[in-house]
């Protein structure tokens, strides 16, 4: 593991003491070391916990399509692996994950539905977050004919406009959610991984992680910009502007866009703190691409 992903290695390192993954052979000390099986997330979304106890709370969760690498499935109905996305490592229900599928295309509505039949009369059989990934076969009409079965509206993968921040600004009004990853909820690291996800740029799952791995830092005196991510112990916004913040918070358990000063003082005042680092993405990333819509 690199020497700057050492710190998160309890998250993004596939290995306990009895436990590991057969790359990591030689690098950690575990009793036995196994190659792990690719799986495929069917489930809309697949609640992941660091700790194995099936009432544990959500550290993350996985998107409908994510690859999922399994070292360990246990008898409780819980299987212990790696998320092939953002590395992350814990234990999902066993019953979220299916065969390995081809990857495919990312819905890019915030949330889409799947269809059993090409017909928005039909009742659907599973909601799909934004991006999430779906193969597709085929179009009928206004739907996308899916490999696995199943159909998707058209307009739910079309490609998306704007930068990473307009992306952010659609979940404007959805719920908080520790641990979150959709529509239903989402927290403040969430927010700015699945904005940057549908421009076309990996981020980490976590604030810590962003804090130290996205972009590079800004010097006290340089004025904030659109795009700007802020991150205080624990969380992360980002700016829409030079006055305005953009984020997933648990005092107005929701995504809002509100002046900076006062949520700064509000924030400080919580017991959040100062910011303790500004970050900027380097010119041009996170601006939009086109990948969501072909199949990779």
């Amino acid at each position: 593991m690199p020497e700057d992903l050492t710190r998160f290695a309890n998250r993004l390192r596939a290995a306990r003491p009895d436990l590991a993954a057969e790359h990591l052979r030689g690098t950690v000390a575990a009793e036995r070391f196994v190659r792990g099986e690719q799986r495929t997330v069917v489930a809309s979304l697949l609640d992941l916990s660091t700790r194995p106890d099936p009432g544990a709370a959500r550290d993350t969760q996985l998107l409908h399509g994510e690859s999922f690498v399994v070292y360990e499935t246990r008898e409780d109905g819980l299987a212990w692996g790696q998320a092939e996305l953002d590395g992350y490592v814990g234990y999902v229900a066993a019953s979220g994950l299916g065969a390995p599928r081809p990857r495919g295309t990312r819905i890019t509505a915030i949330s889409s539905h799947l269809y059993p039949e090409p017909s928005v009369r039909a009742r659907p059989s599973l909601d799909l977050p934004f991006m999430a990934e779906v193969a597709v076969r085929g179009t009928t009409g206004d739907f996308a004919r899916l490999r696995a079965g199943g159909h998707v509206p058209r307009a739910h993968l079309a490609p998306v406009s704007g930068d990473f921040v307009d992306q952010a600004e659609r979940f404007i009004g959805v719920p908080y959610l520790w641990g979150g990853r959709g529509a239903r909820g989402l927290d403040c690291s969430a927010l700015v991984q699945l904005a940057l996800l549908a421009t076309g740029v990996a981020a980490p799952r976590d604030s810590d992680m962003q804090a130290a791995l996205l972009g590079a830092p800004l010097p006290p005196r340089v004025a904030g910009k659109r795009g700007d991510l802020l991150f205080w112990k624990g969380h992360v916004g980002m700016l829409i502007d030079e006055d305005t913040l953009l984020h997933a918070n648990g005092h107005h358990m929701a995504v809002v866009a509100e002046p900076l000063a006062p949520a700064l003082a509000r924030i400080a005042a919580a017991g959040g703190g100062p910011v303790t680092v500004r970050r900027r993405l380097a010119k041009g990333v996170g601006e939009p691409t086109h990948w969501t819509t072909a199949a990779r």
